[in-house]
């Protein structure tokens, strides 16, 4: 058995058009283009690619963009009162800040200070608790952009995770914990990892997913993977010649898998597509929150 790609550009590309013809119908009703604010503070080369990668694509998509750019030296008190004024702006949608921050900044103090319903990165605990409820009405708010793209990744290949084994390996707040949080609203059966468990290779050998993000590159054993599984490597490494591998020993997990996401091309289009997802989805809260007043 040879594992199928999953092709992240290819899907991002229609969460594109999805987002495009969203704010177009939007801009035809007579309503705003919704809008990001991205922060970036310092000059850190890879946060300002990311950033700019961000900017760019909002644009393209129709989504009117507001950049502040922060030298390294700012303080947590003007950080804030960036955000305190982004919060209270009608004309601002979506708020992004860039992480890391410098070591002078308390990053959960930062994304606690944004507003929920224009969290777009999905951080803020609140919208982690409205995803850890079982969903009756309403939906979660604003999900974590990473794991909500993975789960359009695994539709993608008409794999259904209600009654799937899922096993995600790491527990960062970023992927690991919401990610969870995402496949028990797929009605999976899930399992978390961590640098504690016990018997890793056959907890990941049991598992129909395998969602692996824990930063360490070839982790998880092609050996451990179960014949036919879907596996969904959401780790960018940097090797010392300069290529980019996941956390999943590639080619031997490919040789037993049914699907595999490559790296790059896989996890990290979706992660900024369904952060232009989640900025459209903030201007129909905010719709919906003018039509109640």
């Amino acid at each position: 058995m040879t594992a199928q790609l999953i092709d992240g550009k290819a899907v991002a590309a229609q969460v594109h058009e999805e987002v495009r013809a969203g704010v177009a119908t939007r801009v035809k009703a007579g309503r705003p283009a919704p809008s990001l604010a991205t922060v970036l503070v310092g000059s850190d080369p890879a946060s300002s690619v990311y950033v700019g990668s961000k900017r760019k694509l909002s644009e393209k998509l129709g989504i009117r963009s507001e950049h502040i750019d922060l030298p390294p030296s700012v303080t947590q008190a003007e950080l804030l009162a960036h955000i305190d004024r982004l919060n209270a702006d009608p004309n601002i949608d979506g708020i992004l800040v860039q992480l890391p921050l410098p070591a002078q900044i308390d990053s959960e103090l930062v994304i606690e200070r944004i507003d929920p319903r224009k969290d777009v990165d999905g951080f803020h605990p609140y919208n982690l608790g409205r995803l850890a409820q079982k969903p009756q009405h309403p939906r979660p708010l604003l999900r974590p952009c990473t794991p909500y793209g993975v789960m359009r990744l695994i539709a993608s290949t008409g794999t259904a995770t209600r009654g799937a084994r899922a096993v995600v390996v790491g527990a960062s707040n970023i992927v690991g914990r919401p990610m969870a949080l995402e496949l028990l609203l797929g009605d999976a059966t899930v399992t978390v990892c961590n640098s504690k468990t016990r018997d890793l290779a056959g907890i990941v050998a049991s598992a129909d997913i395998v969602v692996a993000g824990v930063g360490k590159p070839g982790f998880v054993k092609g050996e451990w993977i179960k014949p036919g599984a879907v596996v969904i490597d959401v780790g960018i490494n940097r090797l010392p010649d300069g290529t980019l591998t996941g956390d999943v020993e590639f080619e031997p997990a490919r040789q037993r898998a049914a699907w595999i996401t490559p790296v790059p091309g896989g996890v990290g289009p979706m992660t900024v597509a369904m952060l232009m997802n989640n900025t459209l989805y903030a201007a129909q809260l905010r719709d919906a929150v003018s039509s109640r007043a």
